[in-house]
């Protein structure tokens, strides 16, 4: 194939294309309007696990957004009911079969609604899209008790790093507790879910990022989140959202913190958002889904390059 030539053939694109407007037809029926938010701005995310693209202007550094989420949040402060985004995020150092540096993100929030209202939105628009499947909701306690045998919460991070290397082949006795979980989920847990769709909810409150801490049936802290899996593939992110903007810089001050500790840039912390969360967010849940992750499943693709017009190669050896 001549490099000029799109990665995607025409098919595809035009499956592509029905999809958006599919997505934009299911939030138009359902009264929520789209936002066009800005891809460039002054400050990027302090989570240690996402770095933000940088790009000059005017002789400045501004960041590539990785997610419309602080923009949205700020409408939502504003007064903007429920509201959803599609189109392109940016995230460095992102490449892979199931990865690429630029990407399309559909992420949505709906005010007065908690994580699992949420849920069973992303189940109804993902039915609407051609995934026909009965969803499985499993608790991230269950999941990880049923397949590694132990339970996230209350397990010590000694045991976790014990079982965090024996399973990878690699020393983890010196990696904190959320990279131990990241680890496990992603070696222990994920390979084994079923085909389908699956969601994973109530994580550990090491892995709340900005969402709510809460507390499950049994009375053990959680964070209030969740992941949606097809066939075994991560499709979904999503919150009950924090709202406090006292809990939020400590948050980032932590991420800071880690950053620092990896060797890693310190990230400007994105004020106007604080500043919305101060004046009023209201109590939301929001989720943000790959477009182009969800494309490679309805039609059995196996790289993401082949659902991308000019999908990049950004290894030597692609």
């Amino acid at each position: 194939m001549a490099d000029w030539q799109p990665t995607a053939t025409l098919e595809t694109l035009r499956r592509r294309a029905e999809l958006m407007a599919a997505i934009r037809h299911f939030f138009s029926f359902r009264g929520i309007w789209e936002v066009d938010v800005p891809v460039l701005a002054k400050t990027g995310v302090t989570d240690l696990n996402i770095d933000s693209i940088p790009a000059e202007l005017n002789g400045r550094r501004h960041y590539l957004q990785s997610s419309p989420e602080y923009q949205m949040k700020r409408l939502l402060a504003a007064g903007s009911g429920g509201i959803y985004y599609l189109g392109k995020a940016f995230r460095d150092d992102e490449s892979g079969r199931r990865h690429s540096p630029e990407f399309t993100l559909l992420e949505w929030y709906r005010p007065g609604w908690d994580e699992h209202d949420l849920i069973d939105e992303v189940s109804s628009l993902l039915g609407e899209l051609g995934v026909v499947t009965e969803p499985i909701k499993v608790s991230c306690r269950e999941i990880f008790q049923k397949n590694i045998g132990l339970d996230p919460h209350t397990a010590s991070l000694e045991v976790l790093q014990q079982e965090a290397t024996a399973l990878s082949g690699s020393d983890f006795t010196a990696v904190s507790r959320n990279s131990c979980l990241d680890l496990l989920f992603s070696l222990g847990v994920e390979p084994t879910l079923p085909d389908g769709l699956v969601f994973v909810y109530d994580y550990p409150l090491c892995q709340a990022a900005l969402a709510c801490r809460g507390e499950d049936f049994s009375g053990v802290p959680v964070a209030r989140r969740f992941e949606a899996f097809l066939n075994r593939m991560e499709l979904a992110n999503g919150y009950y959202e924090l709202t406090d903007a006292i809990e939020q810089r400590s948050r980032f001050e932590s991420d800071l913190a880690l950053r620092t500790a990896a060797g890693k840039p310190a990230m400007p912390v994105d004020l106007q958002l604080l500043d919305a969360m101060e004046a009023g967010l209201p109590a939301c849940a929001g989720v943000a889904l790959g477009v182009d992750r969800l494309l490679m499943q309805l039609l059995s693709l196996t790289d993401i390059r082949q659902v991308l017009p000019f999908g990049m190669r950004c290894n030597v050896n692609d």
